[in-house]
């Protein structure tokens, strides 16, 4: 007997073929973000392989939610404060965290695609520390969109045939994205101030600069 994949499993079947698939992939990918701590991956390929023609705009929603549910993660943090860090997560977490914080500030986010520390400490921790919030969520847009857009992508391409890769190698799937969400990093940190300062006016573009790097 063949063993039945993750992606396969008899949950994860029914809620890819559930009629309310695309909500339930909206609250797991909103709810990983913030307190919850399966990927929504575990649905976002079995669904974008049922329906390829589709998978970009499940990408797109699982984006939006995670980028939503980071928000709020930052929210709890900021209400909650450190407090709350120390009951939700283990000292060695928050200490992980704190120390990326303190040397990379919202880079961190990026940086939590390396980690095993689930994305909801960072998110939390965000708001816990009181890392500036606009730079926090461009950074976590950026972050969560190459990533989750990087497989709806090859998923819209491929189709099944990359079926294989991403239920046998999901960790270098994982990894790709990673560095992915890398160069989308850079690319925003050089390109936005750029196409800003040729496209717009003076005032406008000190402004919308001024914005992304408080």
């Amino acid at each position: 007997m063949q063993p039945v994949s993750l992606f396969e499993s008899e949950v994860v079947m029914d809620w890819t073929n559930h009629p309310f698939a695309i909500w339930i992939l909206v609250l797991l990918s909103f709810s990983e973000s913030a307190f919850f701590i399966i990927p929504p991956e575990l649905l976002l390929i079995p669904m974008g392989l049922a329906n390829p023609g589709l998978a970009l705009w499940y990408g797109v929603a699982t984006s939006a939610s995670s980028v939503a549910g980071a928000a709020f993660g930052y929210g709890i943090g900021k209400k909650g404060g450190q407090p709350v860090l120390r009951r939700l997560f283990s000292s060695q977490k928050i200490r992980t965290v704190q120390q990326l914080f303190q040397r990379y500030d919202t880079k961190a986010i990026f940086i939590s695609a390396f980690t095993p520390i689930p994305f909801k400490v960072f998110t939390i921790g965000a708001g816990a520390f009181e890392l500036a919030f606009n730079r926090f969520l461009a950074a976590a847009t950026v972050g969560r969109s190459s990533r989750y857009l990087l497989i709806a992508g090859l998923i819209a391409v491929f189709g099944d045939n990359i079926r294989h890769f991403l239920e046998e190698q999901f960790d270098v799937a994982l990894l790709v994205g990673s560095v992915v969400v890398v160069v989308a990093y850079a690319g925003y940190r050089l390109g936005v101030p750029l196409l800003m300062a040729r496209t717009l006016p003076k005032g406008p573009v000190d402004r919308l600069l001024a914005f992304f790097r408080k």
